[in-house]
């Protein structure tokens, strides 16, 4: 390839096409192919590259801590798990056009927060953008914010964000400040963005750490309208246990 070609597919960001322009032409050459299928066959591997580029990128750009997928999720020892009613959440898609909520509700390690990055990962490679953040986390950037006066900026963030995983909610006690910067993050979302929720307690317990019951009540109302909820309480744990010595 002539060197001044070479720097115009560079500026171009036509990245496919430079790294495999011999290929092409010598596939084009024994297939006998016309310019017009020749350029198709490039346009169609550029697009194809640019859209993975892009996945990859959303991928990153989600911070999930463990890229879990569905078809690696072991259904047959979580006999309790309603798998017929998630498959079907999960293959229509519907969540995502109607912004629904996805609640998972139940003990430590029964793969809630498996679950719920499987259909981050399932939003994201289907083209949207996408954030993993645990409760803590989130309710400390809250805080955070209010101290440098930025609290606007950071809701309006994870508000534009299309789906949005909050794992863990229920493992620290929470500040009445940090409570309403948390619900205006969920009344901007709700009916707007889903937002996909795991919990090892159930609502009746969330006052125990909102310590706010109105706005617990509100919130709870908030994230149960229009939602899908799966309860996990009877579901066993699919950590290993470590062996005791005798």
């Amino acid at each position: 390839m002539q060197t001044e070609l070479a720097a115009t597919l560079r500026y171009l960001r036509l990245g496919g096409l430079l790294a495999h322009w011999d290929q092409y032409l010598k596939t084009a050459g024994e297939k006998r192919w016309s310019h017009t299928a020749l350029l198709t066959h490039v346009l169609q591997e550029e697009y194809a590259l640019k859209r993975e580029n892009a996945r990859k990128l959303r991928l990153r750009a989600a911070r999930i801590p463990e890229l879990l997928v569905l078809e690696t999720f072991p259904f047959e020892r979580q006999p309790k798990l309603n798998k017929k009613k998630l498959m079907a959440v999960y293959d229509s898609f519907n969540y995502i056009q109607q912004a629904q909520n996805i609640l998972w509700l139940g003990g430590t390690g029964v793969g809630k927060t498996g679950l719920a990055t499987s259909f981050l990962v399932h939003a994201i490679n289907h083209g949207y953008s996408g954030r993993f953040v645990r409760f803590p986390e989130l309710i400390a950037e809250l805080y955070r914010s209010v101290a440098d006066h930025s609290e606007e900026k950071v809701l309006k963030h994870y508000t534009a964000i299309d789906t949005m995983v909050i794992d863990e909610i229920g493992y620290i006690d929470v500040e009445p400040m940090q409570v309403g910067l948390f619900f205006t993050l969920l009344q901007r979302r709700h009916k707007k963005k889903p937002t996909l929720i795991t919990s090892n307690l159930g609502f009746s317990d969330w006052r125990t750490f909102l310590k706010n019951d109105h706005l617990t009540a509100a919130l709870i109302d908030r994230l149960t309208e229009s939602s899908h909820i799966f309860n996990m309480k009877d579901c066993v744990t699919l950590r290993a246990k470590l062996s005791q010595e005798p």
